[in-house]
């Protein structure tokens, strides 16, 4: 059941709406919609559309009533007695799509505190029965009725599972500082639900981590450790999709899972760029990593999905100071991966070494140099050839390396730093080797 109000989304919210009911197991029997300029207090829903709603449930033999909007308890119970099936609104089904993709302890955690939350409104629901008092020694007091009860049983386990989310809370804190201790960088992927960020994942990292069409695939925040040049400690996090009307007992019960964003190094924020309404989706996701006190932090976007335009191809728009600002790809190709790739090592090693990027000097091109390695620098030069920037090489007489490299700034900037490894510029910032490029399947 869709309204349109003057604030909902219309096709898109109920498009969305369709995909929330099949990612939680649901068979959608039949999509009703009606138009209002505000909600009815009682029903939300006008009489006459409860009315035919009553009908339609009577013929379909619908067990289950779904409605793309958030209602109040009031509303739930008055619809639930009238149409005698059980309602669930938004946040409901988007909390039972959570519970259902949990697979970790922390995870569990999280969604039974947010599910707890919106259950303890909800406890009037159909149970007249439960507000009898009942005299007594024990569990209940004398003349507490059936429904305190329950209302403070729940308040203890919120109470006993805030307590177990704050020291998993502290624990991620700890694991946060001694990253930055070893200056481990961290860049988180954010984003949309369903825009690809699990499989860009896996395409970065080489992990085998669950990836679907359909949304909230991702539920449990994963971190891997990513190897590229001129980054050796780098760590990358798949985390949850946000969505439209991100219920807030959500955003509250992740907490401990979402400030690995708000402490991130770097956000990559993947965008469908097949979606037309990418636009809108985009700001929702800024508007979410607001409340979280995320906003701040530097970010590049990942338009995926170009395989899927007619003309997409694959590369980088970069901003006044030389900075790419957002990479075109396709994670479910690889097309563009080394683009993006790329873009993380110079936005990572910005300013590590004192430069300053500059669109006009073109701070970030690739540059041609000579290296002179060592014979205890053999690890690097296995390195090199597997990111494929090794242009020539030949041995001299003292039995040392003289590699003739492609590389980016921070490429050069993470050289610098290597033992063994001695820079040596070409000459005219060119190679002085006649020869052709180097064959980079041949190392021997």
């Amino acid at each position: 059941m869709h309204l349109d109000l003057p604030a909902s989304g219309g096709k898109e919210s109920t498009s969305e709406f369709v995909e929330l009911s099949l990612s939680a197991g649901v068979e959608v029997v039949e999509l009703v919609g009606g138009a209002r300029r505000a909600p009815h207090p009682r029903f939300f829903v006008g009489t006459g559309k409860a009315e035919a709603l009553q009908t339609r449930v009577a013929e379909t033999g619908a067990e289950l009533l779904l409605i793309n909007h958030i209602l109040t308890p009031i509303q739930e119970r008055n619809l639930e007695a009238f149409l005698h099936c059980r309602v669930v609104d938004r946040t409901g089904l988007i909390l039972d799509i959570f519970a259902q993709r949990a697979q970790t302890f922390e995870g569990k955690l999280q969604v039974e505190l947010a599910q707890l939350r919106h259950l303890s409104t909800r406890l009037v629901r159909g149970w007249t029965h439960l507000e009898r008092q009942k005299g007594g020694i024990g569990l209940r007091g004398p003349g507490e009725t059936q429904l305190e009860t329950d209302r403070r049983l729940i308040t203890a386990r919120i109470r006993q599972l805030r307590k177990r989310l704050e020291k998993v809370r502290r624990q991620r804190a700890l694991q946060r500082q001694s990253r930055s201790k070893a200056a481990v960088q961290t860049v988180s992927l954010v984003g949309y639900t369903n825009t690809g960020k699990s499989t860009l994942f896996n395409r970065l990292t080489g992990a085998d981590c669950y990836a679907a069409n359909q949304l909230f695939a991702t539920l449990d925040p994963t971190l891997r450790r990513l190897d590229l040049p001129g980054l050796e400690q780098l760590v990358v996090a798949d985390t949850v999709g946000f969505i439209r009307d991100l219920p807030h007992n959500l955003v509250a019960a992740f907490r401990a899972t979402l400030e690995e964003t708000s402490e991130a190094s770097l956000l990559l924020h993947v965008i469908d760029a097949h979606d037309e309404r990418h636009h809108e989706r985009q700001a929702q996701v800024n508007q979410v990593l607001q409340e979280i006190h995320a906003a701040d932090v530097p970010q590049i976007e990942v338009y995926n999905k170009i395989d899927l335009l007619e003309n997409g191809a694959p590369r980088i728009d970069r901003g006044a100071d030389g900075l790419p600002l957002r990479v075109w790809m396709s994670a479910h190709s690889g097309a563009g991966i080394e683009l993006l790739q790329q873009a993380l090592v110079e936005h990572l090693s910005a300013g590590r070494d004192g430069s300053v990027a500059s669109a006009a000097t073109n701070t970030y091109a690739p540059v041609r140099q000579r290296l002179c390695l060592l014979p205890q620098a053999a690890r690097l030069r296995d390195k090199l050839f597997k990111w494929k920037v090794v242009q020539h090489e030949a041995t001299n007489e003292k039995g040392e390396w003289i590699v003739d490299v492609l590389v980016n700034h921070g490429m050069l900037a993470y050289l610098k730093r290597q033992q063994g490894c001695t820079l040596k510029a070409c000459d005219g910032g060119q190679t002085t080797i006649k020869s052709p490029p180097y064959d980079q399947s041949d190392k021997s």
